[in-house]
């Protein structure tokens, strides 16, 4: 029979979980007990891509296919046992962040109808040292998943050349991630740098397949390498998170071999605790590297002209960067 609420111990605290058979995947018939068994069973996993990191919570109070709300802020009445740390917005207000310090954190931000997972890519209290790289490929109108499939392999190529490691994961949705594990030397606009220089860098190699044109008029269909989700402030979707769909999809690290087989939609939360066991975790072998030979990159641009790329609307003006104009709107515009 249904119940009111139910108590949980998990990582040493109690967790008060209320109207546990609340459905929140109707494709699935998963209930909000459910997705706590599925971060239970995939804990360690999720817990080594993710532990310690100041966490955005997406929220789906009536379920995926229900309305929802990001928060950064953690609400009032939260236990004291709760980890949180300080984050800011590009315009400087700040809040108190969830640190996902253990499963029991995860629990209570499932518990409030968390169905999405958005880490900063740095570990709390080092707010200046970023350790992860995250190349974003963003499918456009009319690209297919196998033109993903591709640019992932030239994303790999890429830092093959240059003696990185790096890490693919399915977004949960049409999309692909590749992560690169750094050394804690960089500050996020270093990283985003980078992260400029590989798209600019693929798009020369595969100007067929890839762009790194950010006004979404000059795309085409291609694959945009979205450099901007490494810029200070932003959150990427959690490694082994379920996605709010109403299919349940995991946002699911794999192994390189995989690139051509691997199927987005067939991975949710029914299946991957089975994968993850049977397969383990494609990431346990990941190495902290470095940054330079991306920046040794984007110095290269630089030195040819370049200049920065377009940041998003809701940062300052930036030294360096052209202006934040669609290029039709700019030719349209009187001089």
């Amino acid at each position: 029979m249904p119940s009111d609420a139910v108590e949980m111990e998990l990582a040493g605290r109690v967790v008060r979980v209320t109207s546990p058979d609340k459905v929140f995947f109707p494709r699935l018939g998963a209930t909000k007990l459910d997705l706590i068994g599925y971060y239970a069973a995939v804990s360690e996993a999720f817990l080594d891509a993710n532990r310690d990191r100041p966490t955005m919570m997406q929220r789906f109070p009536d379920g995926a296919s229900g309305k929802s709300f990001f928060q950064k802020r953690v609400p009032n009445g939260a236990p004291d046992w709760l980890h949180t740390t300080e984050v800011s917005t590009p315009n400087g207000t700040t809040s108190k962040a969830l640190v996902l310090a253990d499963l029991a954190h995860i629990a209570w931000a499932v518990n409030l109808g968390c169905l999405g997972f958005h880490p900063w890519p740095y570990r709390a209290g080092h707010p200046g040292e970023v350790d992860e790289l995250r190349i974003d490929l963003d499918p456009q109108p009319g690209v297919t998943f196998d033109q993903i499939r591709e640019a992932a392999i030239e994303v790999k190529g890429l830092f093959d050349e240059l003696g990185i490691q790096s890490l693919p994961k399915t977004t949960g949705n049409r999309g692909l991630h590749v992560y690169v594990d750094l050394e804690p030397r960089w500050d996020s606009y270093s990283v985003r740098a980078a992260a400029v220089a590989v798209a600019r860098e693929l798009e020369r190699r595969r100007p067929d397949l890839c762009t790194a044109a950010w006004w979404k008029e000059e795309r085409g269909q291609r694959v945009f390498v979205d450099f901007n989700q490494n810029a200070p402030h932003k959150t990427v979707f959690g490694a082994w998170a379920v996605r709010p769909r109403v299919g349940g999809q995991v946002s699911t690290p794999f192994a390189w071999d995989e690139v051509g087989t691997v199927q987005p939609e067939a991975l949710t939360m029914a299946v991957v605790p089975g994968r993850l066991a049977s397969r383990g975790d494609p990431w346990s072998e990941r190495r902290p590297q470095s940054l330079a030979p991306l920046l040794a990159l984007s110095e290269r641009d630089l030195a040819a002209g370049l200049g920065d790329a377009p940041w998003p609307p809701q940062y300052p003006k930036m030294a360096g960067e052209p202006p934040r104009v669609a290029p039709s709107r700019a030719r349209r515009d009187p001089v």
